[in-house]
């Protein structure tokens, strides 16, 4: 959607230029997700670095001599530094964000020790599995997700990640929620798709979109009577487009995930009555594709 508006924005129709722009935007995810969980390592290994040179000091505190580790000794920031499959990641997208910008981990830092979640959590020296779980999670999704400042970076880093944000938070906090104890192997850097099939079909979308564009626009141009089109947001335009490219060129997609899909884009993107006012649209377009038999739908339950 965002790459089609990208192409009517600039008045381009350079399709393999704007395809490969997406595709780097999708690809540019995996970055983001890794970014925004290695920061939870990289908060426990500066913390760890700030106790040990603390314990140094000529004249160290009896509290700087004997600190209380047991945030540093957090199974799960243990857990997630040691992980394979993390670790390969991190080396392979050659993710040194926080080297470089090592300030926002301070800035992280100094956020969470001035918070409850961080006294509560340090009223005393014993680890335990779950209270450490529920600590990392409670630290990523209120200290880390909500910082203005990180968010600024990553919104100058890239613009794209703006609405990536939200999915990649999500996606990790369910695989902390996932872990299942101290000696659990099995969390997995996860694979941008699927399978190829997954990738080309966001190739095939956004290429039939483009390249039937205007006989798309036909399919529901008569049924908006009382709708000047110059009067539709371009948003909502593009959206019914794809809506109707899906539901009669991409035959193994349910009609029900296709509306429902496209009314949550609506929602999400366009103007508060967008939602309603494709809804509407669709729903009638539907039942004259089923009349017409027009609409093509292969597989067990897809109408």
């Amino acid at each position: 959607m965002q790459s089609i508006y990208a192409m009517h924005q600039n008045g381009s129709d350079n399709i393999e230029g704007q395809e490969k722009f997406l595709f780097y935007s999708i690809d540019a995810i995996q970055d983001l997700y890794l970014i925004m969980l290695s920061s939870l390592i990289e908060m426990a290994k500066k913390e760890k670095v700030f106790l040990h040179l603390s314990s140094q000091k000529h004249l160290a505190t009896p509290e700087e001599r004997n600190p209380n580790n047991k945030f540093i000794n957090n199974t799960i920031f243990q857990l997630l530094e040691d992980n394979n499959s993390l670790s390969i990641a991190l080396e392979n997208r050659k993710i040194t964000n926080w080297n470089i910008h090592d300030d926002y981990i301070n800035l992280l830092l100094t956020s969470l020790k001035e918070s409850k979640l961080y006294a509560k959590y340090m009223s005393n020296t014993v680890n335990t599995f779950e209270e450490d779980k529920q600590f990392v999670i409670d630290v990523f999704s209120e200290i880390i997700v909500p910082n203005e400042k990180l968010y600024e970076y990553l919104e100058d880093d890239k613009l794209t990640w703006i609405d990536d944000i939200p999915v990649v938070n999500t996606h990790i906090v369910k695989q902390l929620k996932a872990i299942q104890s101290a000696d659990d192997d099995s969390f997995r850097v996860p694979k941008l798709f699927k399978d190829a099939e997954d990738k080309d079909f966001a190739k095939d979308l956004f290429r039939k979109t483009v390249l039937n564009e205007k006989e798309l626009a036909k399919e529901f141009d008569s049924k908006t009577p009382n709708w000047d089109m110059d009067r539709i947001a371009e948003i909502d335009t593009i959206i019914l487009k794809m809506a109707i490219c899906e539901l009669l060129k991409f035959p193994s997609i349910p009609v029900k995930v296709t509306l429902n899909e496209y009314l949550e884009l609506a929602k999400e993107y366009s103007t508060p009555k967008s939602s309603i006012f494709i809804n509407g649209i669709l729903d009638n377009l539907v039942k004259e594709f089923q009349t017409n038999k027009k609409m093509i739908k292969a597989g067990r339950g897809l109408m």
